[in-house]
């Protein structure tokens, strides 16, 4: 029973995300956007599932939770030094903080 469980659990927070990543960005282009944004989550998706008993047969658990614990450890120190702040802004304002400098 707990398999399923975290299943459901999993399917939820990926079907929230969706509709989370939606809201980021602008309209004229928001579709090609989200289509690029949930194509990477699934293909991440399947990195993972794929990648797993590769891992756990060769690493142990242990080891395969090391390696997945690296990899998200990586996306926590990318996010602050990488991923400017946007807490207050517009939408245009954050639009025209990452346009190219040149203009579009």
């Amino acid at each position: 029973m707990p398999r399923s469980g975290e299943t459901a659990s999993a399917e939820h927070y990926n079907a929230r995300c969706v509709w989370l990543i939606s809201e980021i960005f602008p309209n004229r282009f928001r579709g090609l956007a989200v289509s690029v944004s949930v194509s990477a989550l699934w293909i991440a998706c399947f990195a993972l599932t794929f990648t797993f008993p590769v891992l756990n047969s060769a690493l142990g658990s242990a080891g395969t939770l090391w390696v997945y614990a690296g990899i998200c450890f990586g996306g926590f120190l990318f996010v602050p030094l990488r991923v400017p702040e946007t807490k207050g802004k517009t939408l245009e304002q954050i639009e025209k903080d990452l346009a190219p400098a040149g203009g579009r």
